[in-house]
């Protein structure tokens, strides 16, 4: 996990479903790529399955891969321990049954320095948050009218 001595930048979390339980790896190679230039770092990432019956099921690595056109064990390893049952539960809500979902909890490596600065200054953080695509599209459009 952290280095207790190096600062910390935000730390975000992402659930990301596929449908139907398909994945193809598209956009992994970009999340590789974001963690090798150093912009994030991932803290914890973790695979479901919510079945017809509403369970949970955690997916190995290795039930993931199934057409070698992106190579999962990659992220081997990229487990702090930090998600729990009770995130998966939560996590499991926003996912149709039948899908699977990614949980990916990163830290905002781009921000540190920014972050820092604040807090140098006697600023603290008490929220984050991101607003979903559709719902900003749907906000824009709803003002040209």
């Amino acid at each position: 996990m952290a280095d207790e001595s190096q600062p910390l930048g935000p730390i975000s979390y992402l659930v990301v479903e596929f449908p139907g339980a398909k994945m193809t790896g598209e956009g992994f190679q970009v999340l590789v790529d974001l963690v090798d230039r150093g912009i994030i770092r991932i803290l914890d990432l973790v695979f479901m399955r919510k079945n017809a019956d509403g369970s949970v099921q955690v997916l190995e690595l290795s039930d993931i891969d199934r057409d070698d056109k992106f190579d999962f064990t990659i992220f081997e390893g990229a487990s702090s321990g930090v998600i729990d049952d009770s995130d998966l539960s939560d996590a499991s809500a926003a996912v149709q049954a039948g899908s699977a979902a990614g949980i990916l909890l990163f830290e905002n490596r781009w921000a540190t320095p920014f972050v820092q600065a604040l807090r140098a200054g006697g600023a603290e953080f008490v929220a984050a948050g991101y607003v979903p695509q559709d719902d900003l599209i749907a906000s824009l459009d709803a003002t040209e009218r």
